[in-house]
């Protein structure tokens, strides 16, 4: 009897062995293959931008081409969706934004939960949004522009990435505390918001540094501050909306990696691993501060904390706003 259990623990253990060997190869060998980066916007905002530069550098550590898959629309949630349904095996990842954190509240129903269906991996990046104004609008500090609003309700437009998105959140909670009446036209994407900006068709907008950025530079758009509650190290001579004469007012717009429930720890944590080791190549390091972002590179508890914190506090401002989609 003795006998037989002692050859009984010693299978067990061997099994126990085997089986922890075998994980740990997997860990080494992933990926054998492409991975699929999907971001739920189009091709020249700030998500694109993040996603293009931690992806290259991704492929480099990995061996393996990580390939970009813009699929913009819904505020984001057609990207979202498309990864929380596919395959737990690493090979499909989300670039997510605080936009997500926004649908949970926005939409009466979602194809997919935030919480149950996608793992937070990590913070990419963060940065502030950037009140820019088209030339048409003559004002060239916050205090001026309130009162051109004030003096045309209803007549200038916001564009934004989408209905829900941080960019719109941005506006209403100005609207709100500067007690001005500015339209909000969403739009797909920062791209085609900046385009339209651009081109006069919207007035304003509150876009990411990356989207707005080049245009600053070149004369074509006006900042007049930015949203964070510190000035931006990329542009501090822009003042805060905050110091500008709205106390209190803050908005960041972040970008993080998301992975599908159900994806083994090992993958989990080997993805976090390299996404951090890319994060702090001093070559992306350099590529994203001169656009703005402060650089992320948060666990995934940490992240996942982010991310309840981020849905209860815009909860808030959605129902204090009334804003909703069906």
């Amino acid at each position: 009897m003795q006998t037989k259990v002692l050859v009984t623990a010693i299978t067990i253990a061997a099994t126990l062995a085997l089986g922890a060997t075998t994980i740990a190869q997997q860990a080494h060998a992933y990926p054998t293959k492409p991975i699929r980066m999907v971001v739920p916007f189009p091709a020249g905002g700030g998500t694109d931008l993040v996603s293009r530069a931690v992806g290259t550098k991704l492929s480099q550590l990995f061996g393996q081409t990580v390939v970009i898959d813009n699929r913009g629309g819904a505020n984001a949630n057609i990207g979202a969706d498309i990864v929380a349904k596919s395959p737990a095996d690493g090979y499909t990842v989300l670039v997510g934004t605080a936009n997500l954190t926004v649908n949970v509240s926005l939409y009466k129903s979602l194809s997919y939960n935030l919480e149950r269906d996608l793992i937070p991996i990590t913070l990419l990046a963060a940065a502030p949004l950037v009140l820019t104004i088209h030339s048409s609008v003559t004002a060239n500090n916050v205090k001026e522009f309130i009162n051109a609003a004030r003096d045309n309700p209803g007549r200038l437009h916001f564009g934004s990435t989408g209905t829900g998105s941080p960019p719109h959140l941005a506006g209403e909670i100005f609207n709100d505390m500067a007690k001005v009446k500015l339209v909000h036209v969403p739009f797909k994407g920062a791209g085609p918001a900046v385009t339209s900006l651009l081109g006069g068709h919207v007035q304003l907008m509150f876009g990411s540094m990356p989207a707005v950025q080049p245009h600053l530079k070149s004369g074509k758009l006006k900042a007049l501050a930015v949203s964070t509650a510190k000035r931006s190290s990329v542009a501090p001579e822009l003042p805060t909306i905050a110091e500008s004469g709205l106390a209190g007012y803050e908005v960041v717009t972040w970008y993080g990696l998301f992975l599908p429930t159900g994806t083994s720890k090992v993958i989990v944590d080997r993805l976090y691993t390299e996404t951090k080791k890319s994060l702090n190549d001093p070559e992306i390091d350099s590529v994203l501060k001169k656009q703005g972002f402060e650089i992320g590179g948060n666990s995934p508890a940490e992240f996942t904390i982010m991310i309840k914190n981020e849905i209860k506090n815009f909860s808030k401002v959605i129902r204090d706003s009334n804003i909703h989609l069906d």
